[in-house]
């Protein structure tokens, strides 16, 4: 494959107008009830969240302090017994659970920090932390969807792989639809509703996959997707049902890699927020003076170490502490904006004293974090998700084959949207705590509080492309450019003109006129491109077959093809 067509493809934009179709209905919601917990399979299982409050970057809340050194060599300030035997007042079980720990280990990667807050058996946020009446998604909970900010977006995702399908050859069977992190289910439910609009490619699905460990969200998806009465029954595979759309399978599974490869399957794949919750290691170049530093090798029969006369740089990776017992907003120094009613933060971060095992690996792993030791020097920050990387990989790899699973004709697409840099910068300072729509410590509260942090686009590409020679990358774009140019005016305009009509609505004009005017603020809610707009600050990426560049996916510069 041509070096070039492996490349990052950043597009321009060119008009199309998809959205004015009349196939595109209201949606309809059942009466059912959500559940309200989740968990990740395997690295993790993100739900599909729009942080309404989260939409700024923000910086860790807490800076790095000096103390005494746990077992795994970092600065830490210790705990002691009386701490964890009551003195010491921890803001949630999960934290005095965490402290323990630490206690025992040593400070932990913030990695290890943010699963065990979003997933713990006990006490993790997508596995039961919130209190009752509570749950993590809509106004009552910690931010909003933006499938449920507007029909308007699943419906345009929809038709985003319906034309691909049709550029594709429109196949006529062994299509699968998975969506990973499917939240509610609401994305899935618009897409469905969209893609029956097209009989052709709605008969091509074999079955539609919902990534998703937490029992309660599988139920949720189940009750929205096939109905509340409808049987669910296990396989080796995983959950099954039927979808209310038509009799297409639906399978929850709880990881993607649970799901079959074959090269006959064109596989459509939907990543809706989902990587901005995949636990990341942070990293801080530092200078080390030659009278600290070692070199030792394996194989070294000489001296068992040998001294250097100039500083050296080393990646040193920010860990995990508890904060000192009695610490406040003041001492600690929480950015106003982040304390609100909150307790003090229970943890922190400080700078290991030595490279971890992590510290020696992963910021060598690409040119772009190994040129950050020439390019910034000393105090440079980073970021790194090596999660983000193995999902990236499995969906190229779905896509266009690897050596592992070949693939003699690449077909399917994955569609990425979240939130990160576009310009591929990579990200730093970016952990983010969301609780009932403000900003929070992401420290504070562990296991009541929702942690997310930006997403590396260039390394998602980097890892798509690396993992399989059969695919290319497109974007990131802005969401509102992709939006914009899947025809997300002309599809608003067009509910509005049935939304006004209150004679044919069945309702009172001031009931039309107020629905018309919150479609449309919807519109301008997930097109706002000003500093903190979704419209900017979130993101499409795209993953298909490699086709050397000659063809561009609709919202990424290109037009419907094969229609």
């Amino acid at each position: 494959m041509r070096a070039a067509s492996r490349a990052l493809r950043r597009t321009p934009s060119r008009a199309l107008t998809l959205g004015t179709s009349p196939f595109l209905a209201t949606r309809t919601w059942p009466g059912s009830a959500w559940a309200g917990k989740s968990s990740f399979p395997s690295c993790a299982q993100s739900r599909t969240g729009l942080r309404i409050a989260a939409s700024q970057q923000r910086q860790f809340s807490t800076p790095t302090n000096s103390g005494s050194s746990g077992s795994s060599g970092s600065e830490n300030p210790a705990l002691s017994d009386d701490d964890l035997s009551g003195e010491r007042k921890w803001s949630t079980p999960l934290a005095k659970q965490l402290g323990a720990a630490i206690q025992t280990t040593g400070p932990v990667p913030l990695a290890s920090y943010m699963r065990m807050c979003l997933t713990a058996d006990i006490g993790g946020y997508y596995t039961g932390a919130l209190e009752e009446g509570r749950d993590q998604f809509g106004l009552k909970g910690d931010f909003v969807t933006s499938p449920e900010i507007s029909q308007v977006f699943g419906e345009l995702c929809g038709i985003w792989y319906v034309a691909e399908w049709m550029a594709q050859g429109r196949r006529s069977q062994g299509v699968e639809l998975i969506e990973v992190g499917p939240g509610r289910g609401t994305l899935m439910d618009d897409m469905l509703r969209t893609i029956q609009r097209f009989p052709d490619m709605a008969n091509s699905i074999d079955a539609v996959y919902m990534v998703e460990a937490s029992v309660e969200l599988r139920m949720a998806q189940k009750n929205l997707l096939c109905g509340e009465d409808a049987p669910m029954s296990e396989s080796k595979v995983g959950y099954h049902s039927v979808c209310k759309h038509s009799a297409l399978p639906i399978v929850w599974t709880e990881t993607i890699k649970s799901i079959p490869v074959a090269p006959e399957k064109t596989p459509f794949i939907m990543a809706h927020e989902f990587f901005d919750a995949l636990p990341i290691h942070a990293f801080e170049l530092v200078s080390v003076p030659p009278t600290q530093t070692t070199a030792r090798t394996p194989t070294d029969t000489s001296s068992p170490s040998s001294k250097t006369s100039h500083p050296t740089l080393q990646w040193r990776e920010l860990m995990v502490s508890p904060t000192p017992p009695g610490s406040t907003h003041a001492s600690l120094r929480t950015p106003t904006s982040q304390s609100h009613d909150t307790p003090p933060p229970d943890f922190q971060l400080t700078l290991a004293k030595a490279p971890t095992r992590h510290a020696l690996y992963l910021p060598e792993s690409s040119p772009r974090y190994r040129s950050l030791k020439t390019t910034v020097g000393p105090g440079a920050l980073l970021e790194i998700c090596p999660d983000a990387a193995l999902y990236a990989a499995d969906f190229a790899a779905r896509i266009g084959g690897s050596p592992q699973h070949p693939k003699p004709q690449p077909s399917g697409a994955a569609l990425i949207l979240d939130y990160g840099p576009g310009d591929g910068t990579i990200p730093t300072n970016s952990l983010r705590g969301i609780s009932r729509h403000r900003r929070v410590s992401p420290f504070a509260e562990p296991g009541l509080t929702d942690l997310s942090a930006d997403v590396d686009f260039a390394a998602l590409a980097e890892s798509a492309t690396r993992a399989s020679e059969g695919v290319e990358v497109h974007g990131p774009v802005a969401q509102a450019d992709f939006l914009e140019l899947m025809g997300i005016r002309e599809r608003v305009e067009m509910l509005a003109r049935a939304m006004g009509n209150a004679t044919a609505a069945g309702t009172t004009q001031e009931d039309a006129t107020k629905a018309v005017e919150d479609v449309k603020k919807a519109w301008g809610r997930l097109v706002d491109r000003g500093p903190n707009g979704m419209g900017k600050i979130y993101k499409a990426l795209a993953i298909l077959p490699e086709n050397e560049g000659r063809r561009r996916p609709v919202g990424f510069g290109g037009d419907v093809v094969g229609a």
